[in-house]
């Protein structure tokens, strides 16, 4: 059996594995064929990348931590999307800056992508793996896509939360609140 990771910026992943991001946020890569981006798995693990990374296009002041051996892949989190939407309209996108710590000019870079005005917004439930998976790079691993296949991952990895089931639902309900009252302003 084979698992798909979610090829994502290392400073992005830690934020949604300590709980300061609770969404993903996706304009789509060079590489996401004829169709573009969706979010076509909705449970994976979170695969850190480095390569265009900066902490300086996030609002962290506090981040700090070494990029592995580039021999090695290090999957720390694991991903379940509850809800997903693509949004259209900037005022909903702007609405959705508690859940993330992307700066306003890399979302807004991200939402006019090739002067598209859109952007895939995923809500995810977020587990810790123990221990840590750590893979072996590979060649397949590379390019400017969002999803990899990943080998089985090893039986004896445990999934804890990273947020207590009471934090998750009073955040999914503000996220889906703002969803709707945007669109609602939006559509009215």
């Amino acid at each position: 059996m084979q698992s798909v990771g979610f090829k994502e910026w290392a400073v992005v992943c830690q934020a949604l594995g300590n709980g300061r991001q609770s969404i993903i946020l996706r304009k789509g890569g060079i590489a996401e064929g004829r169709d573009g981006f969706a979010f076509r798995h909705r449970e994976f693990f979170l695969f850190p990348t480095y390569f265009h990374e900066q902490v300086g296009k996030t609002r962290l002041h506090d981040v700090m931590f070494s990029e592995p051996p580039k021999e090695q892949i290090e999957i720390r989190f694991f991903a379940k999307v509850e809800s997903e939407k693509l949004i259209t309209a900037w005022e909903t996108v702007d609405a959705l800056e508690p859940f993330h710590i992307l700066h306003t000019s890399v979302v807004r870079e991200r939402f006019n992508y090739k002067e598209r005005a859109r952007l895939h917004i995923a809500f995810v439930r977020v587990f810790r793996l123990d221990p840590t998976w750590v893979l072996p790079n590979e060649k397949s691993f590379g390019g400017c896509r969002s999803w990899v296949q990943l080998p089985e991952h090893p039986p004896a990895i445990r999934f804890e939360t990273v947020v207590s089931d009471a934090e998750h639902q009073q955040r999914i309900q503000l996220f889906a609140n703002r969803i709707n009252s945007q669109t609602r302003i939006a559509v009215g």
